[in-house]
């Protein structure tokens, strides 16, 4: 049975959750390999919102078995109250369906604190960070300083590793912050309750996650962010901390790159970004606007408004490549009838460089603030999408536009989504 890979084919938040939310039906195990508590995937169930922070999508279908492997960066306190919050809206959220690495990093109150302080120490060079802790987590894990959940249960190898991460983060808050520091046992006396009960979840995923596919089982792996925030190969330093595509199952999960059968990108039929670093679609003004309220361009998390702008099919052709996509899939096609014509970038020009209709991405030459996108434009079609459900059922010129994209990018479209419910999608191809 295949083990499949979906992955966000932009800067995130391109309608990961409501896909992998469908394609969960037909799996028995959903992954979560990397990233932390800023990727809120939104699910829409009968006009019920659910935003999962660190609890996989497919926890929405009974019987599924969810995984939290080990390059999640977990912090303990929101994944507990994740899932009593959704077991209080009648989610039925037990270790039976829900599995957590031993092997994740534990986010403590010391990485949120530094995270903030961080980006006010930086001023106009700030990344935009969400202040989750996440990216100082990571930090630590790369150090070897870094308390796994493993650690974390054991009460008195938690009281040692903690004793020695402290020495340092609080000489940071006192000293360069002027803040006052963290006492260790009230930090521990917060995750009393935690730990004991997310003690029952926790097992070696890795492991669990091989047995599935060896049984057999179908395994979809779910990634958060995008492949244009991956800290190798996105925009950094504007980035998150894991590997967000394909590449990051390995490490994340511990499964063999040779086992994923198919890999699929999601991107918006736009384009969107939230927080700082370049992004050279982006329109602010009346278009992009209109794109924002439209398609409610909010974060699920945060609440911050995304910056929005025309697709660019420079930056997502290089993101499936990279990832050896299978096909992807064009969410929020719906949000395109408010538009008279549509306009999507097909090359860029790097002044600095000289360099004119470069048709590839050139972030391993240039820094992306540095390059101007070249435009082509489509007629829109001012219809209503939301009811349709056969992909010959589309306006003439709404296909057109697909068609249109799939020849620039070079890449399948399998699946286009015309709206926020796990139900409003139109299939084009067998997945």
């Amino acid at each position: 049975m295949p083990a499949i890979s979906v992955f966000g084919a932009q800067w995130g938040d391109e309608g990961k959750g409501k896909i992998i939310d469908r394609m969960s039906r037909e799996a028995d195990m959903v992954v979560r390999y990397q990233g932390g508590a800023n990727a809120g995937h939104t699910v829409v169930v009968r006009g019920e919102k659910f935003v999962l922070h660190l609890v996989p999508s497919g926890v929405l279908h009974p019987g599924k078995i969810n995984v939290i492997a080990n390059g999640v960066a977990v912090d303990p306190l929101v994944l507990l109250q994740e899932i009593e919050g959704l077991r209080a809206r009648g989610v039925d959220l037990g270790p039976h369906s829900l599995r957590l690495s031993g092997g994740a990093h534990v986010i403590l109150d010391v990485h949120k604190r530094i995270d903030l302080l961080a980006e006010r120490w930086r001023g106009e060079g700030r990344i935009g960070t969400t202040g989750r802790g996440i990216g100082p987590c990571y930090a630590d894990k790369a150090a070897r300083t870094g308390i796994r959940v493993a650690d974390w249960l054991d009460l008195e190898l938690f009281r040692t590793r903690l004793q020695a991460s402290l020495a340092e983060k609080n000489a940071l808050l006192e000293r360069v912050h002027g803040e006052a520091p963290i006492r260790i046992e009230e930090l521990m006396d917060r995750h009393a309750a935690a730990r004991q009960a997310l003690a029952p979840f926790v097992v070696d995923t890795g492991a669990e996650v091989r047995a599935a596919w060896r049984a057999r089982k179908t395994i979809l792996f779910e990634g958060a962010q995008g492949v244009m925030l991956d800290l190798d190969h996105g925009t950094y330093p504007y980035v998150t901390s894991s590997s967000t595509g394909t590449g990051g199952i390995a490490s994340g999960v511990g499964f063999p790159p040779s086992w994923i059968d198919r890999s699929y990108g999601i991107s918006k039929a736009y384009c969107t970004r939230v927080g700082e670093g370049p992004f050279p679609t982006e329109d602010d003004g009346a278009d992009g606007e209109r794109i924002r309220e439209v398609g409610q361009e909010y974060g699920a998390t945060t609440g911050r408004p995304r910056r929005c702008g025309w697709f660019d099919a420079v930056a997502v052709r290089y993101a499936l490549e990279l990832n050896g996509a299978t096909g992807w899939m064009v969410t929020n096609l719906d949000v395109l009838s408010a538009f008279d014509e549509i306009k999507v970038a097909t090359s860029y020009d790097v002044p600095a460089r000289g360099l004119k209709q470069r048709s590839d991405y050139p972030g391993s030459v240039v820094t992306l603030d540095q390059v101007v996108p070249n435009y082509e434009s489509h007629p829109g079609w001012h219809d209503d999408l939301t009811a349709t459900r056969r992909y010959e059922d589309l306006p003439r010129r709404a296909r057109d536009y697909v068609e249109w994209l799939e020849r620039l990018v070079g890449f399948p479209v399998v699946l286009l989504s015309v709206g926020p419910e796990r139900d409003q999608v139109i299939p084009r191809m067998a997945l």
